[in-house]
């Protein structure tokens, strides 16, 4: 199982970071599946950053191996949906992205692709590009986006990613994050939300 993330897919979440480049493609990266958290379990700081930030995303599982797929053609690959949490030692990133280094490190750490219950495509409506969804840290909301914001839509990501690599059973695509990203700090408590409907819940410690 492989995590496909999408970097600066919302154009004010990019505004907010400072990116002015218009990308023509998507831009991808990858995180090992030791990065996966799950069932609520807590996110621990890591201890080499100072700074990590949350990124809320949707989440969509590939349920279908296949390559080459052509855009009329990606929605058969998926059929679930979730919220998850994109963590980013942001310091790290900052530094590495100014050596001109990769930066997976940054991105990929353990436990830094935090996931909710996944919920069936048709249950929330049957179009990924319409989904609502947001973050609350102790009950207040701070950050809220909705797919159809998206700078390259799930199907185009699909289409793109799956001529470079075979998308797999239960391989899962991160889809980028709106604005409103922000830092974590211990004994915060983090819930998403798809809809009005929460499904993902955990604490930071």
């Amino acid at each position: 199982m492989k995590i496909i993330a999408v970097g600066m897919n919302y154009a004010l979440h990019n505004k907010e970071l400072g990116h002015t480049h218009e990308n023509k493609e998507p831009v991808i990266f990858l995180k090992p599946d030791s990065a996966i958290l799950k069932d609520g379990k807590p996110f621990f700081i890591p201890d080499f950053s100072n700074e990590v930030h949350y990124e809320t995303e949707v989440v969509v599982r590939i349920c279908r191996l296949g390559k080459n797929i052509a855009p009329r053609f990606a929605h058969r690959y998926y059929d679930a949906v979730t919220v998850g949490i994109d963590f980013t030692a942001r310091d790290l990133q900052r530094k590495f992205r100014e050596a001109g280094n990769p930066w997976e490190l940054c991105k990929g750490f353990d436990n830094s692709a935090a996931i909710g219950t996944f919920v069936p495509l048709e249950q929330v409506g049957g179009n990924v590009q319409n989904l609502d969804f947001h973050l609350t840290i102790d009950d207040k909301e701070v950050q809220r986006g909705h797919t159809a914001d998206m700078l390259f839509r799930v199907d185009e990501i699909i289409a793109y990613v799956s001529r470079f690599m075979t998308l797999k059973i239960g391989d899962l695509l991160f889809t980028g994050t709106p604005v409103g990203v922000g830092p974590v700090s211990i004994g915060q408590h983090l819930q998403g939300y798809l809809g009005e409907e929460k499904v993902l819940d955990f604490n930071i410690r």
